[in-house]
This record gives C-alpha cells, sequence and structure tokens, in this order.
C-alpha cells in the first residue's frame, strides 16, 4: 500500500473531478487514477477538511451556495437546522415526560393506590 503525500492527493481529487465533468464514471476516474473509489471518498473528505472543495475554497463555495429559488447560504442553512433539531427535541423529550407521568399514574390507579380518581369519585 502506497501512501501519498498531500499534494499528490490534492492532485488526484482534482484531475478525478475534470474526467467525471468529462462524463467519465467515478470508478473509471478512479481506475485511471490508480486509486479505489473508497480511497477516493477518504481523499475527498480530507480536502474538505482541509477547507478545500474540488472547485474552490469553503468561502467560495459559500459565496456560491445561494441558488435559483433564493434558498440561505449553506452554513446560514445549517445553523438553522440545528436550532430546529434542538427545538424539536426539547419536545420530544417533554411529551415523553409527560407519558411517562401519564403511565405512572395509571399504575398506581389500577394497583389500587392513589392516582387519579376513579369514574365518580371526587379527589381530595
Amino acid at each position: 500500500m502506497r501512501r501519498h503525500s498531500t499534494d499528490e492527493i490534492t492532485s488526484k481529487v482534482k484531475q478525478a473531478e475534470e474526467l467525471m465533468a468529462r462524463g467519465q464514471s467515478q470508478a473509471q476516474a478512479c481506475k485511471v487514477l490508480g486509486v479505489s473509489v473508497m480511497t477516493f471518498h477518504r481523499w475527498r473528505k480530507q480536502e474538505a477538511a482541509r477547507g478545500r472543495q474540488a472547485n474552490g475554497t469553503v468561502a467560495e463555495f459559500a459565496a456560491h451556495a445561494e441558488d435559483r429559488d433564493g434558498a440561505l447560504p449553506v452554513p446560514t442553512r445549517i445553523d438553522e437546522l440545528r436550532l430546529e433539531n434542538e427545538r424539536l427535541r426539547r419536545i420530544v423529550t417533554d411529551l415523553l415526560l409527560e407519558k411517562m407521568k401519564i403511565e405512572e399514574k395509571l399504575a398506581l390507579r389500577s394497583s389500587g393506590g392513589s392516582g387519579l380518581p376513579r369514574r365518580g369519585e371526587v379527589q381530595s
């Protein structure tokens, strides 16, 4: 197994992107470069982690992220989705707690404890 330098990886990722832009499949591009598809995916992930995209920097990518229908740039949309996810998690947690309380009251009621009053009973 051969180790590639950072420059070689960057160069091969760009070459693969160019080959795919010309109509070759990922598998064909990887075969031309002499690497597996999994290696290519790992390299692309490393490139993105280093702050580069296949077509430029992350800043350039974010600047061009607004598409035709006026969608928000990627970082802003991701932040919004994270906030929504956080809110939904809180709601689910609250509902689960409420469900547990009701189940406990029903369990006490069925075992003869002092849970919810039975029909016709007055709770004091």
